[in-house]
């Protein structure tokens, strides 16, 4: 999920976090941890989360264990584990296609789940150090981020054969698809900006500087208010891009690290998990974030993912209650 951090000097910072420096957030009710499910295997470390919010089923990455841990939200427990995914980093469920896509690091390949009966569809190779995932519904391809290969390998999510790929120039931090612009969005991690690229053509049409930020890493979107929010992990800071006018209009510090966001577009509050352990949240409105809340969850919580449909958040932890690795569930205020 994070690889080498280049820490590059960026003019514009200091204009860019003035006013922005770190404020307390108002005095709203905290998160609320709701219950907790234990995790098998031992405490290494977890990645992505991604979740299935009408069937209720979350597919967690343990890196650490080489598998990918299913859970039942819904009945609170797990479900299987699927085992022989090297060094797994991201993991994204696709409900309509009902299949689960991996990163084995590991191995450089991408692994395609079936969600429904738990085996393994097929598997393709990479470039260097596969890690984020994003799907395409308009082209049915699934893309991985390759972090220290810099650039994107494109899978046909039917055929589970490459593509193409498309090289970025840097290395490549966390993508997403915009559905509006019918594009892909690329963290371009070593230079601070983010790659738009035209999954028809697989080119990139734009690039995007990134004013303040050290290390674009983190990646996540509103696609109705138009919004993309980029978690910067070099210098703690998240901005906030508009997909109209290509424009950074807001910027706030975070926690050290940040690392995954999720966003919850009912809600209209985006959650930051970073690596020292802290959570923050921001609510959108209108089009502006504002801080809302901190919370210290645990040593390592740099994972969350997010149920719309409650509310609820989750987050793995190497150690939890009584030490053993454990599923947090929070519900927000």
């Amino acid at each position: 999920m994070r690889g080498i951090i280049g820490f590059v000097a960026v003019a514009a910072v200091a204009v860019m976090l003035v006013g922005c420096a770190r404020d307390s957030p108002p005095n709203a009710p905290p998160l609320h941890q709701v219950g907790h499910i234990q995790l098998p295997g031992d405490g290494s470390r977890f990645d992505y989360a991604s979740l299935d919010a009408e069937r209720g089923l979350l597919f967690i990455a343990h890196l650490g264990a080489s598998e990918v841990i299913e859970v039942d939200v819904h009945a609170h427990q797990v479900v299987r584990t699927f085992k022989g995914l090297s060094q797994v980093h991201g993991v994204l469920v696709v409900p309509q296609r009902h299949q689960v896509y991996a990163t084995a690091t590991g191995s450089n390949e991408m692994v395609t789940l079936d969600e429904d009966i738990g085996v393994e569809l097929g598997r393709a190779h990479t470039g260097e150090y596969p890690d984020g995932l994003a799907y395409d519904p308009a082209h049915a391809t699934v893309w991985t981020t390759n972090e220290t290969g810099g650039s994107e390998t494109v899978i046909d999510a039917a055929t589970h054969q490459v593509r193409g790929t498309v090289e970025l120039g840097g290395d490549a931090g966390n993508v997403a698809y915009d559905p509006g612009g019918r594009v892909m969005l690329v963290d371009v991690q070593s230079r601070n900006s983010l790659a738009v690229i035209d999954p028809a053509t697989l080119s990139i049409v734009r690039r995007v500087p990134l004013a303040g930020c050290e290390h674009a890493h983190g990646l996540a979107l509103d696609p109705l208010e138009r919004l993309a929010f980029i978690a910067c992990d070099g210098n703690a800071v998240l901005l906030t891009l508009d997909l109209n006018s290509w424009k950074v209009t807001d910027a706030h510090t975070v926690d050290t690290e940040p690392d995954v966001l999720a966003y919850d577009p009912v809600a209209h509050r985006l959650y930051v998990a970073a690596e020292s352990g802290w959570v923050t949240t921001l609510d959108n409105r209108p089009r502006q974030l504002t801080l809302t809340h901190r919370e210290h969850l645990g040593d390592a919580a740099h994972v969350v993912a997010v149920d719309p449909t409650t509310g609820h958040s989750y987050y793995p932890l190497p150690s939890g209650p009584g030490g053993t690795p454990t599923l947090l569930e929070e519900a927000a205020p």
